[in-house]
């Protein structure tokens, strides 16, 4: 019997160099990296979290620095290139949380003084964008080609600040002053190329850089960070296969599951399918289904965001809108699809060429489980460890039809909201039914028009259909009588289903479920 090849999975591995010495699996880019070259001076790519942006910009190190021996038999290695190496600066902003005023100078400092210690320039001020200026000029003199600048993550303390306006903007002026640099200096500069989350809108963090060149919406680099089907199956076959014999499914069954669980990212109106390339590498290495992207990061920005607006999950969840609403981020006016299509929880589903409109959903299961399952705790009092066992002891219950029992604990759920969560508006208090049901995985909407009206929450499972109508400082006897009255019913007259009508109020002054009522239509 063949021994089978050990895989190495690259699992938290940044540096190009080490994987290729390392014999790791590497998904090959490098066809991006003549593009680049053979392009623009400046370039801005805008991704989520974990996609691969890092690994990106090592690469691009590894090639300007003439590293030819990591390149054998990739694609690049093919190109006319002469390989001599070019002087690189290459600034990483992702290892600090940037909490402290000083976070950014301290980095940036550190920074400064190694390289001014390789290229022996002896700085003449303390100013860093002074230093930043003298060190490109003098790394150019010194070899006597252009200078490469590479930013990883050019926006963290932006981001990390985006709810802290005194912070942000502080940290905006910082980093202003840094990459003025970048057109000041352009004569003794070769290329800069810039990743980060977002490229923030009505702000002067670039300083001026009018001709950058923002690639994160081009169908030409809508792959150039994350994994095309394409790429999944011709680099991972021993892992789908080692996956496959774990899990006692076969070869096209796995690779269905990985389409469902993490594929579905679209970055432009003609991207390919996208897989998430942090989870891909996890779940063949680690041969188990989870949500290993939502997990290593959890999404605060957007908890923080819903607690501060009366957001409509139900809208945002299939929202349309254009590329402008998409491209930035306005601290002084946060657009949740903006914030949400940024940071990975939605993603591109379609796009209508005549109105030049995007329509945005969520990726894929990993997401949508993991997002809900995190986001549920804020609209309730549950701990974050005690969730699935409350939704799957709920989803019994409704399957079941046991009214009673799922209601007490909707009541119990609601109990004791933190103030810090906004439940002074009905929106929240929707948004959280939305989350728990959609959660559980019942077919559920919100909102959903009929000829009378419109019914707040519909939950349909193999033998129910439940209507429920939620009422803000009202009374459940009111709430059911607008479903009896509006006859929100009717389309399921005909239906083989029980239909159930439940007529909910919510209590502002209580913060609690004050009160339900049912009526069965048992068939």
């Amino acid at each position: 019997m063949e021994k089978k090849r050990i895989v190495k999975y690259p699992i938290g591995q940044q540096s190009f160099e080490m994987l290729r010495e390392g014999n790791f699996i590497y998904v090959d880019k490098t066809r991006y990296i003549e593009k680049i070259v053979n392009g623009s001076q400046y370039y801005f790519l805008g991704r989520p979290r974990r996609f691969g942006k890092s690994l990106f910009l090592s690469t691009l190190k590894c090639f300007f620095e003439g590293k030819r021996e990591l390149f054998k038999g990739l694609y690049i290695d093919t190109i006319d290139w002469d390989w001599k190496p070019y002087p690189v600066l290459h600034l990483d902003l992702n290892n600090q949380q940037y909490k402290e005023e000083n976070n950014l100078d301290i980095l940036i400092e550190n920074f400064l003084s190694i390289k001014e210690k390789e290229y022996d320039i002896t700085p003449t001020q303390q100013d860093h964008s002074v230093r930043f200026s003298n060190l490109i000029k003098g790394m150019y003199d010194a070899t006597g080609k252009r200078v490469v600048i590479l930013v990883d993550e050019y926006d963290k303390p932006l981001v990390n600040n985006i709810h802290n306006r005194e912070r942000f903007e502080m940290y905006r002026d910082k980093l202003a002053t840094i990459y003025s640099n970048f057109k000041s200096s352009a004569e003794y500069i070769r290329l800069v190329f810039l990743t980060g989350v977002s490229r923030f809108g009505k702000l002067s963090v670039f300083s001026g850089l009018n001709n950058i060149s923002d690639i994160s919406f081009l169908p030409q680099y809508s792959a150039i960070c994350g994994v095309t089907e394409e790429e999944l199956l011709s680099n991972f076959q021993q892992g789908i296969e080692d996956l496959g014999e774990e899990s006692g499914n076969s070869y096209d069954e796995v690779v269905a599951m990985l389409k469902r669980w993490y594929d579905g990212y679209h970055f432009s109106e003609k991207s390919p399918d996208i897989y998430n390339p942090f989870s891909i590498l996890h779940v063949l290495a680690d041969k188990y289904y989870d949500n290993y992207w939502i997990s290593s990061g959890t999404p605060t920005l957007l908890v923080e965001q819903l607690k501060r607006t009366d957001t409509d999950l139900t809208k945002l969840l299939n929202i349309r809108c254009d590329r402008n609403a998409l491209r930035g981020l306005d601290i002084y006016n946060i657009s949740p699809e903006s914030l949400f299509y940024q940071t990975g929880y939605l993603t591109i589903k379609d796009y209508d060429p005549r109105r030049q409109l995007y329509r945005l959903g969520l990726p894929n299961i990993e997401v949508k489980q993991g997002f809900f399952e995190f986001l549920l705790p804020y609209y309730s009092n549950m701990r974050p460890n005690d969730v699935r066992v409350f939704v799957f002891d709920f989803l019994d219950e409704m399957e079941e039809g046991r009214v009673e029992a799922f209601m007490k604990r909707l009541e119990s759920m609601f109990a004791g909201i933190g103030y810090d969560m906004k439940f002074d508006e009905e929106r929240n208090v929707q948004n959280a039914f939305l989350i728990l049901f959609s959660l559980i995985g019942l077919n559920v909407d919100a909102e959903v028009r009929t000829s009378n009206g419109r019914i707040d929450i519909l939950v349909r499972t193999r033998e129910y259909v439940y209507i429920m109508e939620l009422k803000y400082d009202g009374t459940p006897e009111e709430a059911l009588e607008q479903i009896e009255r509006k006859e929100y019913a009717l389309p399921w007259a005909i239906d083989s289903r029980n239909v159930i009508e439940i007529g909910i109020n919510y209590s502002s002054e209580k913060r609690r479920i004050d009160g339900w009522k049912a009526k069965g239509n048992r068939k």
